[in-house]
Parts: structure tokens; sequence; C-alpha cells
């Protein structure tokens, strides 16, 4: 690529030994690895995008020369092949919006609508569990475990010493 030969990179370590020094000298081959790395991603990122489009280009042109074309049955392998990828293409577009079955659409709405049901019912069945043992304390009780809670404990006095 670079056409850099042993000893000119002998002479950029020397350098970068002598300009950075031993301590800095691994952080920065580090960060030039890294951006070598970066920068092999971008191309190869771009090719495989311009190979895309150029794909797509000539998909288009031979679509333009099928819709030209009077006899389908006397088209190039090529166009063949060609037509053959756009009608794959259009199919897998098509294929996530297809109508489903009558009963299987009729069978998934019930389903669901029995388990918001359930649901529902198992959050109503939660707050009034809640609600009952917050309830049931009676005023009584309340008063019964003040008086107990005085009563355990004696305040202490100045005349107790």
């Amino acid at each position: 690529m670079f056409d850099i030969g042993f000893w000119e990179l002998l002479l950029i370590a020397a350098i970068g030994l002598f300009v950075l020094g031993p301590e800095r000298l691994p952080g920065a081959i580090r960060s030039v690895q890294r951006g070598y790395a970066k920068i092999k991603a971008f191309g190869s990122k771009m090719e495989a995008e311009l190979n895309h489009e150029l794909r797509v280009k000539e998909l288009h042109e031979h679509l333009k020369q099928i819709e030209s074309s009077a006899d389908m049955e006397k088209l190039s392998p090529e166009l063949k092949r060609s037509m053959k990828e756009l009608e794959d293409a259009a199919a897998s577009v098509r294929s996530p919006y297809a109508a489903k079955d009558m009963d299987t659409a009729v069978a998934e709405l019930e389903k669901e609508k029995k388990n918001a049901l359930e649901e529902n019912a198992a959050e109503q069945h939660a707050a009034a569990k809640t609600s009952n043992d917050t309830s049931s304390i009676s005023p009584a009780d309340v008063q019964n475990t003040e008086n107990t809670d005085v009563e355990g404990s004696k305040p202490s006095s100045k005349g107790d010493k």
C-alpha cells in the first residue's frame, strides 16, 4: 500500500522514540493503529455502499430494457436473472404486510383480549387484597399497640437515681 520497507519503518520508529520518548511511544503506536483500523473500516463500508449503488443502477437499467422489450421469452439470461432478483426483492417487501388468514387473525385477537382481561382481574385482586389488609386493622388494635408501647417503656424521672 505505502511501499515502505524495513529500513524506513526502523527510521520512523527511531524518530518516534526520540521525539515521544519510551513512555508515550506505545500509546502513540496504539493510537495510530486505531486510526488506521477506523480508516480501513470506513473504506470497506464505502466500497460496499458503492457496490450496492452500482448494483441498483444496473438493475434499474435492466428493468428499463425489460420494459422496452416486446417479447419476454427472448430476454437474455442476464436480464432474466435481474428480473427474478427484482421479483424476489418485491416479494420480500410485500411478505410482512401480506393479509393474514382470517381465522388466525380472529384467534389472535381473542387471545389478546383474554390476556388483557386476566391481567386486569389480577390487578384488581391485588388492589383489593391490599385494601383489605389495611382495613382489617381496627382502631382498638391501634390503641392496644400504643398502650403496650407506653407500658413497656417507663420514662425516667429525676428522683429515680
